[in-house]
C-alpha cells in the first residue's frame, strides 16, 4: 500500500548518524543521499522506501503528534538490536521491547529519532 515514507530533520549529519546505526538491525541498506536526504530500502528493491531530509519548505521540521513509522522486523533479535542502537545513537525510549497485547506474538519496541520523530520496530513471528 505505501510507497514511500519521509521523515523530516533538523540536523542532517546527527540523523544519519542513527539511521545508519539502526536501519542495518533490520536488513535496510543506504541506497541513496544528497545534501538534503538521505534514503534506506532493502537490497535489490527498485525503490527506496524511507527518506530522512530537510523540509523542501526551508521552515523546521517537526514532529506529527501521534504519527508513527512501524518497520517490520524478522525476529525479536532484531527489534532487541533496533532498540539497543537507537538508545545508543541519540534516540530516547517510548516503549522496551516486549509482547504487546495486539495479537499473541506482536513484538515490539518503541524509540523517537534524534529530531522526535516515532518509531517501532515490530515482529509478528512466533519464536
Amino acid at each position: 500500500m505505501l510507497l514511500y515514507i519521509t521523515l523530516g530533520t533538523n540536523d542532517l549529519d546527527r540523523a544519519r548518524t542513527f539511521y545508519e546505526a539502526v536501519m542495518p538491525t533490520l536488513g535496510l541498506t543506504l541506497e541513496g543521499e544528497d545534501d538534503t536526504e538521505f534514503g534506506f530500502g532493502t537490497p535489490g528493491d527498485t525503490r527506496t522506501r524511507f527518506w530522512v531530509t530537510k523540509p523542501f519548505d526551508g521552515r523546521p521540521a517537526t514532529i506529527g503528534n501521534g504519527s508513527m513509522v512501524a518497520l517490520e522486523a524478522d525476529s525479536r533479535a532484531a527489534v532487541d538490536a533496533f532498540y539497543q542502537a537507537a538508545l545508543a545513537h541519540g534516540g530516547s525510549d517510548e516503549g522496551a521491547p516486549g509482547l504487546r497485547p495486539y495479537h499473541a506474538h506482536f513484538y515490539a519496541c518503541y524509540v523517537r529519532d534524534p529530531d522526535g520523530n516515532k518509531l517501532s520496530a515490530v515482529c509478528e513471528r512466533a519464536e
